[in-house]
């Protein structure tokens, strides 16, 4: 399936340093730069370079309708959509999540992260 494309994209990631602002493997990632790179480099989709943009991109799905390769979307810094990661299956996500932190996945259900859920959107890539 050509979801795993992206999927097998962001585990490439794990343990890359988080940068704000960063953009790419080599510089490290803040959260949408992860979301924009993995989309870019599986799909050749072109994301807006903020969590907030992402976050009007594809459809809206609820939660008990998540898919692997949806993005996930959380206020964390007391602003709508603030952050994003990509929803791997099994109640897990990945993103880069601060300063000092590195790519690395979380559980979807973990009381800070349901606390800051903001909703999920599913991307579908032309060729699927």
């Amino acid at each position: 399936e050509r979801r795993a494309e992206a999927l097998l994209q962001t585990l490439l990631l794990l343990g890359l340093d988080y940068r704000y602002g960063g953009t790419s493997p080599e510089t490290g990632f803040d959260c949408s730069g992860l979301v924009a790179h993995v989309f870019r480099e599986a799909y050749g989709i072109q994301l807006p370079r903020n969590a907030r943009a992402q976050s009007e991109y594809g459809a809206k799905v609820g939660f008990s309708e998540l898919r692997a390769g949806d993005l996930v979307f959380y206020n964390t810094l007391n602003q709508p959509f603030s952050h994003v990661g990509i929803y791997l299956g099994d109640g897990r996500f990945v993103h880069a999540p601060k300063t000092g932190a590195q790519v690395r996945v979380e559980p979807l259900k973990g009381s800070y992260w349901m606390k800051r859920f903001d909703g999920a959107r599913r991307i579908q890539p032309a060729s699927l």
